[in-house]
C-alpha cells in the first residue's frame, strides 16, 4: 500500500524542506495501531466459528453457517461478552463481516463451472433465471410496501433469490449498506432457510415430487448451500446432486445481480447528484465490485479443469471457515430491541417470500420434468 508520506514533502516552521520519511513512520505505526485494534475482533470471529463448526460436529443437521449466525446474535447480548462483542471487538467484527465474507464470495465461485451449466439443461436453467428474478422482484417490492426502513427490502430479496448470507454480503458491499441492515436481513433468511430443513422433506409426497424433482425444488428454492444439502439428503443421493446443481446455478446468478443493482445505482445517483461545496459530485458506486470480479474468475478457472481435487477441496473448506467467522461477525451486529420495532413487518415479508420461491419453484419442476 502506497503511503502518502513517503511521496510528499514536509515543511518546518523555518521554512526548510523536510523528507517524508517522519510521515511515513507515523504511517506504519498508525497502521500497527489498526490492526491491533482489529485483533480483539478477529479473534473473536475466529472462536465464534470454531463454536460453531462444533455444534454442526455435534448436530450435523444444523449448518455451520446457521448456528454461527445464532452464536453471534447470542455474543452480542449475553451479559458476559455483550460489552466486549460492541465495544472492543466491534471493529474486527465488522471487517470480519465485511472483509472475509468478500474473500469467501470469491472461493464459492470455484464451486461451479460451465460444464454444470450444461449439464444442468436450458428448460431447467431457464427455471432458475425465472425463480430469481420472481423471488428478487416480489419480495424488494413487498419490503418496501410494508416499509422495511433502510436497505432491508434489497438486502433480503437478494438473500431470499440467491443464496442467502452470501447474497446479502455481497449486494451490501456494493451498496455499502449500514451494518445493522445487513445484519437484520441475514438474520431473517437465516432463520426462515432452516425452517425449511424441516419443513421441505414433509411436502415431497403430498406434493407427489420424485426424488430427482424434489431436489431440484429443494436447489431451486433453499437459500444457502449448507441449508440446501440438509434439506435435499434426506431425499437421498438422486435428490442430493440435482439439488446442488439447480443450487450452484442460482449462486452463478450472483453477479449479474450484484451488476444490476450496481448499474441502478449509479443511474440514481446520475438522476439525483447535486453538486456538493466545492462543485464536487457524489461518489459513484462501483459498477462491478471487485470480489464479484474474483467470483466470475474462480468460475473461469474451474472451468479449465486444471485444479486438482485436493486443491478444490481445500478451497471449499477455506471458503466455508471464511463465510462462518463472516457470519458470526454479522450476527454480533443484530440488536434485537431495534429488530423487534420491525419484527412484524419483517416476519410476514419473510413468510410471503418464502411463500413466493417455494410456489415459484413449485411450478417450474413441474413444467420442466
Amino acid at each position: 500500500m502506497a503511503l502518502t508520506g513517503t511521496t510528499e514533502h514536509e515543511t518546518d516552521p523555518a521554512g526548510s524542506a523536510v523528507t517524508g520519511h517522519g510521515g511515513a513512520a507515523r504511517a506504519g505505526r498508525t497502521g500497527v495501531a489498526g490492526g491491533r485494534k482489529l485483533l480483539p475482533g478477529l479473534i473473536a470471529a475466529a472462536l465464534g466459528a470454531t463454536a460453531a463448526w462444533v455444534v454442526h460436529w455435534l448436530v450435523p443437521a444444523v449448518p455451520a453457517l446457521t448456528a454461527a449466525v445464532v452464536l453471534g446474535i447470542a455474543a452480542a447480548h449475553l451479559p458476559v461478552v455483550r460489552d466486549r462483542v460492541r465495544g472492543a471487538a466491534r471493529p474486527g467484527l465488522s471487517v470480519a463481516g465485511k472483509r472475509l465474507m468478500r474473500l469467501g464470495i470469491v472461493l464459492l465461485g470455484l464451486k461451479l463451472s460451465v460444464q454444470d451449466v450444461r449439464e444442468l439443461g436450458w428448460p431447467s436453467l431457464v427455471m432458475v433465471i425465472a425463480v430469481v428474478a420472481a423471488t428478487f422482484a416480489g419480495t424488494w417490492w413487498l419490503g418496501r410496501r410494508i416499509g422495511l426502513p433502510g436497505d432491508q427490502p434489497l438486502l433480503i430479496a437478494a438473500g431470499y433469490a440467491i443464496c442467502g448470507a452470501s447474497a446479502i454480503g455481497a449486494v451490501s458491499a456494493a451498496t455499502r449498506s449500514d451494518e445493522e441492515d445487513a445484519a437484520a436481513s441475514v438474520a431473517l433468511v437465516t432463520l426462515c432457510g432452516t425452517l425449511a430443513i424441516a419443513v421441505l422433506p414433509l411436502l415431497q409426497h403430498p406434493l407427489g415430487l420424485s426424488d430427482p424433482e424434489f431436489g431440484r425444488w429443494v436447489g431451486a428454492s433453499v437459500h444457502d448451500v449448507g441449508q440446501v444439502v440438509a434439506t435435499a439428503q434426506t431425499a437421498g443421493p438422486a435428490a442430493l446432486g440435482d439439488a446442488v446443481l439447480v443450487k450452484l446455478m442460482r449462486v452463478a446468478l450472483l453477479a449479474p445481480l450484484v451488476a444490476v443493482v450496481a448499474i441502478g445505482l449509479r443511474r440514481r445517483a446520475r438522476a439525483q447528484h447535486t453538486e456538493q461545496a466545492g462543485g464536487e459530485r457524489a461518489a459513484k458506486p462501483t459498477l462491478v465490485p471487485l470480489f464479484v470480479v474474483g467470483f466470475l474468475v474462480m468460475i473461469a478457472v474451474r472451468s479449465t479443469g486444471w485444479l486438482p481435487a485436493g486443491v478444490l477441496d481445500g478451497a471449499s473448506l477455506a471458503q466455508e471457515i471464511l463465510l462462518t467467522a463472516a457470519l458470526f461477525g454479522l450476527g454480533s451486529a443484530v440488536h434485537l430491541p431495534t429488530l423487534a420495532r420491525t419484527g412484524g413487518r419483517a416476519a410476514a415479508l419473510g413468510v410471503s417470500a418464502w411463500a413466493v420461491v417455494a410456489g415459484v419453484s413449485y411450478a417450474g419442476v413441474l413444467l420442466t420434468i
